[in-house]
């Protein structure tokens, strides 16, 4: 009895499969990773999830992971402060180089813009982060800095 599918055709349609489930695959990813600015519920999310797996790490008692809660809430704050005012960054970097030439008084607009929202909210920052810092006791200061010198390739929830 011959088969109905030769060995090419079964390869072909091998392929065509593997390359729609690939071809899925990547768009699922790359809607998800794309899919815009975050709403605030997502970001309480990843809020609670940082702050969860650094109390972990760091064995935070309840006083030092109100102190964190703080520190990641002004970190929230200066972020929204720095993308207030403008539409995306990319949009705004496409407009500094839509024309002929390099439109410099926009780009040092949007320097001094950026660099006042740092200005007015760094003293926030600095004191949420010395509380928060303070408040350990030294081996989880140690293990904080530990932490800190793996670099942004080793993440609080992997190791």
């Amino acid at each position: 009895m011959k088969n109905w599918l030769n060995t090419w055709q079964r390869r072909t349609l091998a392929g065509l499969a593997a390359t729609v489930l690939l071809l899925g695959g990547l768009a699922a990813c790359s809607h998800q990773r794309h899919s815009g600015p975050m709403s605030e519920a997502d970001i309480g999310e990843l809020r609670a999830k940082f702050i969860d797996r650094a109390a972990g790490k760091l064995d935070l008692d309840a006083a030092q992971k109100t102190r964190l809660a703080v520190l990641a809430d002004t970190l929230q704050a200066q972020r929204a402060a720095l993308l207030a005012g403008g539409g995306d960054p990319r949009s705004e970097l496409k407009a500094l180089v839509a024309g002929p030439t390099f439109d410099r008084a926009r780009a040092q607009l949007l320097v001094e813009d950026k660099t006042a929202a740092l200005r007015d909210k760094a003293p926030a920052v600095v004191v949420a982060m010395a509380d928060f810092y303070d408040g350990l006791r030294p081996e989880q200061q140690q293990a904080l800095r530990e932490l800190m010198s793996r670099g942004r390739g080793h993440r609080w929830g992997r190791d």
